[in-house]
């Protein structure tokens, strides 16, 4: 019996008959096709140079050590909900670059910069979806807008964090990315733990919205092991993707529908659940605490208490807290979306965000926290 064997490849290159596919079955529901550039073409356009690279890698590796326990000092995710203005972005960032290296000794800070937003039902999906926020849906200008405001972050000396929502996305931006996050409402998906398992840096996955972290855990324990699926690469071309497996993916505890999850008891429990399980030792050994979404009812007043509450426990010595997450932005608060020229600059357009000048106090008070806890030791 002659072997098995799947299409030719040899003429990949060929290009397919009209009549390869009827269009009477094909995008029955498909409005209209618009061709993207492959990531290999933003990528040369906008490309991270020899030391921005060696920054991404060094914050990667920093962050490893932190969740590996190899580094005392704590990890801080902090940033807009998501990012809508380019110019506030920059504005934002600058702010706080001058403030991570005033306090580099004690926290690692990781500026959120998010593009992609899920929704419950419908509602603005993010600015590489919807960049000029008015229903027109220019994707192309939305993905290079979104490798700009990333790379000028990076040569700022800001580490990059961004929720991975989309599996194509990735390949136009991963690059510049020091730390990921799969949400609450994909932590479940075979698709996002396939995604993890190839991904170049520490991967955190939330507890489902439910307040589940066994979920979170099981796909810390899949991302760590290889896999084989369907992606793209930076060319564009359809592949047959073959990975390692992510050993630094790790549980986010973000509160849930039934109330918040961020107490010493919660994460105690958590801890406990990952340790009996199979996750991985990044996992195992801490957790990253979510002080918005469900652990403070989307109320940046109620955030900033939640961070403060972490603080003092953090600075009476408690353990397997290995970072936090903090939503904010220039002003306090959120606005409906709307076109730029519409909006107050630096409000956020999705969910309430911690002002400026409360967000320095509580990067201050954290890293004061984490020198308090040294003294302990």
């Amino acid at each position: 019996m002659s072997e098995l064997r799947g299409p030719d490849s040899s003429q990949d290159s060929m290009k397919l008959s009209a009549h390869a596919v009827l269009p009477e079955t094909v995008d029955v529901n498909i409005r209209q096709l618009d061709p993207i550039p492959a990531p290999r073409a933003f990528i040369n356009e906008i490309p991270l140079n020899a030391a921005m690279v060696a920054r991404v890698r060094e914050s990667r590796a920093a962050i490893r050590d932190i969740l590996h326990g190899r580094d005392d000092r704590l990890v801080v995710i902090v940033g807009p909900c998501s990012i809508h203005d380019a110019r506030a972005a920059r504005d934002y960032a600058q702010r706080l670059a001058t403030l991570a290296e005033q306090l580099h000794d004690e926290i690692l800070i990781v500026m959120r910069v998010y593009f992609e937003k899920p929704r419950t039902t419908i509602g603005w999906k993010g600015l590489i979806n919807d960049p000029d926020l008015d229903g027109t849906f220019n994707i192309r200008k939305g993905m290079w807008l979104a490798r700009k405001i990333l790379v000028d972050t990076v040569e700022l000396g800001l580490p990059t964090a961004t929720e991975f929502l989309d599996p194509i996305t990735p390949q136009y931006i991963s690059d510049a990315i020091s730390w990921g996050a799969i949400g609450a409402r994909n932590t479940e998906s075979q698709v996002h733990r396939q995604l993890a398992s190839g991904l170049s840096m520490p991967v955190g996955f939330k507890n489902s919205t439910d307040g589940n972290v066994k979920v979170a855990a099981d796909s810390c324990y899949t991302a760590a092991h290889e896999h084989h699926f369907l992606s793209i690469n930076v060319d564009g071309a359809v592949i047959a993707a073959e990975t390692r497996g992510n050993p630094d993916c790790h549980v986010i505890l973000r509160g849930s529908i039934h109330g918040p999850n961020y107490d010493a008891q919660s994460v105690a429990d958590a801890l406990e659940y990952l340790r009996e399980s199979k996750a991985p030792q990044a996992a195992s050994r801490g957790v990253i605490i979510d002080a918005a979404h469900g652990n403070s009812g989307k109320n940046e007043i109620r955030e900033a208490a939640v961070v403060e509450d972490i603080a003092s426990r953090i600075a009476h010595g408690e353990d397997g807290i290995s970072g936090i997450m903090m939503e904010s932005f220039i002003e306090a608060g959120n606005q409906s979306p709307a076109p730029l020229d519409q909006l107050v600059y630096g409000k956020s357009v999705t969910d309430s965000c911690i002002s400026w000048e409360r967000t320095e106090q509580l990067l201050r008070t954290l890293a004061e926290a984490v020198r308090t806890r040294r003294t302990l030791r």
